[in-house]
């Protein structure tokens, strides 16, 4: 039997969807996102032209490719490193707070000989990184499952404590093809967000499959970065739980491809992805929520039931997807709005500068200095550019090299008015820059507004950028 697919809109409506003739869906005609998707992954008409993001990497000072290791391996400048902290803090933060997940660490590598990682380990055979250390052979993880699964089979858990929530920031190798390492879309050495929930049988682990699915949409929604949904289930389950999977598709409001398989091909039954569409049109997964029906009982992973006896739990594996991926994803939706005449932004409270400020002359730096400490103590994030350049330079280097999104020109009649003359980014198109006047007071609520419900880490860099060393 051959794999069938649909659309199901958030009205749960149900349309049929032939990859012969994607068009006569109306559905897809409607979704320009939803027909790329489609077009790249399902029927496979994957763009040839580079993603976008690989020549600013270098342009914004964020990453690079490092020479001296293996392919699909970057070294990460300081506004890079801020960077990728700050979405792992994210990442951390929101399981603990939003899902009270506990929070492990296991190691990197594995002995080879282990018979349940030697068998997971040959399904994945060619793509790991293998060592020898005198006669043993041992892996670097390419999950973050080995020391979890063999953690979680040494724990004690009782029916009452589930659904047992366990997150591991997880630095991760896969020795993915030379070809496919692809700027920070595809790498070998990841950071990978992983979240496994255990539940005592197949009705939690459907609840908790709605949570996570809510939970990674609150989770790209606060980064502002828009996807795709899939979802992929095996029939009999279509079949039994088709209700469950419309009301979870209209809470989230999106329309949603399923791709329903004849029969089990992997441990899990039911699997939703989070694509995202790229500036050139092709797409890479970022979050994913897996029920798995199998693996409890691979592992030997077991609970305490409430009549005293040992059984076998669903595992919901899950993930925001690496944090790498998750930067590629954050700079091609800045660069696809580039492809509609904007101006490429992060999110204000992912950009390493968010207010840059520009003294005309020397005689203004104590202005300037003024100014970034009162902005610095309602923690955001200012630095001054003192260097020996043109103002021309100096804001054509804030807007292409920073991506800042706010930058203030200090003169004199700001100086002796009061009020500052702001550059506003994120209202701003490339033939027109949007410009405003605004208190000191003003601009802090604005910037602070963006803010809101997000996490504040200091500049990564000296605050004047005469003090900065350049690294590209």
């Amino acid at each position: 039997m051959l794999n069938r697919y649909l659309i199901i809109n958030a009205e749960g409506e149900e349309f049929k969807l032939d990859l012969k003739n994607i068009d006569d869906c109306p559905m897809v005609k409607k979704d320009p996102e939803l027909r790329q998707y489609i077009i790249s992954e399902e029927i496979g008409g994957l763009c040839a032209e580079p993603p976008k993001h690989i020549q600013y990497l270098r342009q914004l000072e964020l990453v690079d490719y490092e020479p001296a290791s293996d392919v699909g391996h970057f070294r990460w400048y300081p506004k890079g490193a801020f960077l990728k902290t700050l979405i792992e803090e994210y990442a951390i933060w929101a399981a603990a707070e939003w899902l009270n997940a506990i929070r492990i660490e296991t190691p990197i590598m594995y002995r080879y000989d282990e018979p349940d990682i030697k068998e997971q380990a040959d399904k994945f055979i060619e793509k790991d990184y293998r060592l020898k250390i005198g006669k043993k052979t041992f892996l670097l993880r390419f999950a973050g499952d080995f020391g979890l699964f063999k953690m979680m089979r040494d724990a004690q858990i009782s029916y009452k404590q589930m659904p047992v929530r366990v997150f591991e920031l997880s630095p991760s190798f896969r020795l993915e093809k030379r070809g496919e390492c692809v700027g920070l879309r595809r790498l070998r050495s990841f950071t990978m967000p992983d979240l496994h929930c255990f539940c005592k049988d197949f009705n939690q682990g459907l609840e908790e499959y709605t949570n996570l699915t809510k939970f990674y949409h609150q989770l790209l929604t606060g980064l502002s970065i828009s996807y795709v949904l899939v979802f992929r289930i095996v029939k009999k389950y279509f079949e039994e739980y088709k209700e469950f999977l419309k009301n979870l598709i209209a809470s989230l409001g999106k329309t949603a491809m399923i791709e329903v398989l004849p029969s089990m091909k992997h441990y899990w039954a039911l699997k939703s992805e989070y694509q995202v569409i790229d500036s050139v049109g092709s797409n890479a997964q970022l979050s994913t929520v897996q029920l798995d029906v199998e693996d409890a009982e691979r592992y030997g992973i077991r609970y305490a039931d409430e009549d005293g006896g040992k059984k076998g739990c669903i595992i919901l594996h899950s993930s925001m997807g690496s944090i790498e991926r998750v930067i590629y994803a954050l700079l091609e939706t800045a660069l696809k709005n580039k492809i509609e005449a904007k101006l490429p932004t992060l999110p204000v409270w992912l950009s390493p500068t968010q207010v840059r400020l520009i003294p005309v002359a020397d005689r203004h730096i104590n202005f300037a200095e003024k100014v970034q400490r009162i902005l610095e103590e309602n923690n955001i994030r200012a630095d001054i550019d003192d260097r020996d350049k043109s103002i021309g330079r100096k804001i054509m280097d804030a807007e292409r090299r920073d991506w800042a999104p706010y930058i203030v020109i200090l003169g004199d009649r700001e100086v002796e008015s009061g009020k500052l003359t702001v550059r506003n980014r994120l209202l701003s198109s490339e033939k027109k820059p949007y410009i405003i006047e605004l208190s000191l007071e003003e601009l802090v609520n604005t910037v602070k507004k963006e803010m809101e419900g997000k996490l504040f880490k200091r500049i990564p860099l000296p605050v004047k950028l005469s003090a900065r060393p350049s690294f590209t």
